[in-house]
């Protein structure tokens, strides 16, 4: 099993609320290695040409930064082999450079082999090393690497399983801002699981990982919304929320929009646009018997039109995000 695909299982067993609503959880998304930067307030022209896209640039200024022995610059360099920017892919260089940042502290380095021993990219697998190094890069503030530890303890693989170790990680890697974390602690919260049951706290932390776009914690809030649970009842705010979750591809907020248009709950009834959400969450994994019966009762006008626009949405969606 992958790492992400492991990290797709934990979040989802955890996900029972969605359990709850007789729809399954949406998969949290992997975290992959942030872009190599300075830790430091100081103008770094590599990591700037790199933002800009300036690859070749970045490399040759980060190349004279890691000859004066900036961590920094190293793990920049890493990031540009490991990625093929201004070079051609090497993952065994950038495991280089990245090893040598680590070794001078740099919490991203650490972060980054991290991942490549996971992925096994630049020699075999090697789960025990990679936890060490997001253990490592967790103790220097890395939220990305607390949130990934925190997956870790709560799978109970490389440590021994520890739900009140994988809170405090998510909790510090919320506090940070990651969403990932906000929405996995969220869940904690919902089930009282390695932290004291509270809804209010998880609705909170839901809405904090709905605001910075995480999609599963968007669908969930949207649902506490709706349901005014945890949260003051909002149906229309609700709808919207589900209309933008589903414009993102999310087929359980496709399959609740539906729902919402062909009862005029929120918004209102309009049975073209739930047909057509309908089909769209059809078509992503997401049946429904009752909006099946709902759609056959329909004029066939209005069942030509939603299955124009469905396909037309379908034709032209991007990868989910």
């Amino acid at each position: 099993m992958t790492t992400a695909a492991r990290m797709f299982a934990i979040l989802a067993a955890l996900a029972l609320s969605a359990q709850a609503t007789a729809q399954p959880a949406q998969k949290a998304a992997p975290q992959a290695p942030p872009p190599a930067q300075t830790d430091s307030g100081d103008v770094d022209l590599a990591y700037g040409a790199y933002q800009r896209g300036q690859y070749i640039t970045a490399l040759q200024e980060a190349t004279k930064r890691a000859q004066q022995n900036d961590p920094a610059a190293m793990t920049l360099l890493g990031e540009l082999y490991a990625q093929g920017l201004g070079v051609p892919r090497d993952d065994g260089k950038a495991a280089d450079w990245y090893k040598l940042a680590a070794s001078k502290g740099d919490r991203n380095a650490m972060f980054a082999l991290a991942m490549f021993n996971f992925e096994g990219r630049a020699g075999p697998k090697n789960p025990d090393e990679a936890a060490h190094l997001l253990s490592d890069a967790a103790k220097l503030g890395h939220p990305a690497a607390e949130y990934d530890l925190g997956l870790l303890y709560l799978q109970g693989s490389q440590f021994p399983q520890d739900f009140k170790r994988a809170a405090e990680l998510f909790t510090a890697a919320s506090k940070a801002g990651n969403p990932e974390a906000q929405y996995a602690l969220a869940t904690m919260y919902k089930e009282g699981r390695g932290v004291p049951k509270d809804i209010g706290k998880a609705m909170a932390l839901m809405g904090q990982a709905s605001l910075a776009g995480n999609l599963d914690a968007m669908v969930e809030y949207a649902i506490a919304e709706f349901n005014g649970t945890g949260i003051g009842k909002d149906e229309a705010g609700a709808a919207q929320l589900f209309l933008k979750a589903s414009n993102r591809g999310s087929a359980i907020a496709q399959n609740r929009l539906a729902r919402i248009l062909m009862a005029g709950r929120g918004v209102p009834a309009n049975p073209t646009e739930a047909v057509k959400w309908h089909i769209i969450s059809k078509a992503l994994g997401d049946s429904d018997p009752e909006l099946d019966v709902f759609a056959s009762k329909q004029s066939q006008e209005v069942r030509d039109a939603a299955d124009k626009e469905a396909q037309k949405w379908l034709a032209t969606m991007g990868p989910r995000s």
